[in-house]
């Protein structure tokens, strides 16, 4: 068993007290993945689903739209969950977030949590005392607040209010960086059927032109190439734009978001 956290509130503090809490409410070890924006969520979920192959366990991603986004919302982006297989996702539906999962066609709908019945049952339950209502109904760390409670509420079998999301409500990924590692590799939302990819084509891209090559091995030293990367879903595996030897992402000034066609 299994708890990731997939988390744009990334700090010390928000990081320990969201692991704490898993810890105490699952009881077995918690990885986190500290992230940026919705496009890194979408690629962290997918290459997480993958590792776990199904296996008994928990994923809680949330990421918040900054700067006003999220006022269409009643607080914010709701959250949602499904499953795939034994893992259970409790994850904000808004964004990208899920837009690697409706590509990779993992699902066709998620269940969107009634906040407040949710925190109703909690109560009922045992799970937090009365006085906390409110507080998780209009708390701004609702990733910490109300996310591994409800997890907990599902993983023990308890029916919560929830309403059907179909996944085509979902925004279509773009042909896009989702990751930068730590080598200036440079992680694409794009599989090899999307562009045609042929070892030795030549792909026309915003950032320009590069060769294709099935390995990183087979780049030349310090000549960049789009390849197929580790990232992905089964066998179904994700481009990267790379430097053979150096950053690609500090040769050419990508960062998650930038757009490649």
């Amino acid at each position: 068993m299994f708890t990731t956290i997939i988390n744009d509130c990334r700090d010390q503090n928000a990081l320990a007290r969201q692991a704490t809490r898993a810890l105490t409410l699952f009881g077995y070890g918690v990885s986190i993945i500290g992230v940026e924006d919705d496009l890194q969520t979408a690629g962290n979920l997918i290459d997480v689903l993958d590792a776990s192959e199904g296996k008994k366990g928990l994923i809680i991603a949330n990421v918040a739209p900054r700067h006003g986004g999220g006022k269409k919302w009643e607080n914010g982006t709701p959250f949602g969950y499904f499953f795939f297989k034994d893992t259970l996702v409790v994850s904000t539906i808004d964004g990208y977030c899920l837009s690697l999962i409706k590509k990779f066609s993992l699902i066709d709908s998620v269940k969107v949590f009634d906040l407040p019945k949710t925190v109703n049952l909690m109560i009922k339950h045992g799970y937090v005392k009365s006085e906390f209502h409110d507080l998780i109904v209009n708390s701004q760390f609702r990733s910490y607040d109300f996310a591994p409670r409800a997890a907990k509420l599902i993983v023990d079998k308890i029916e919560v209010a929830s309403e059907k999301y179909p996944l085509e409500n979902v925004k279509d990924i773009p042909k896009t960086i989702w990751w930068v590692d730590n080598f200036g590799n440079c992680k694409t939302t794009v599989l090899p059927k999307d562009i045609g990819f042929k070892p030795g084509k030549i792909l026309k891209t915003k950032l320009g032109e590069f060769q294709c090559y099935p390995r990183l091995k087979d780049v030349p030293n310090h000549k960049p190439g789009i390849i197929v990367g580790s990232s992905g879903f089964g066998t179904k595996q994700l481009l990267e734009l790379v430097i053979q030897g150096k950053s690609a992402a500090k040769e050419f000034g990508i960062t998650s978001g930038s757009i490649l066609f």
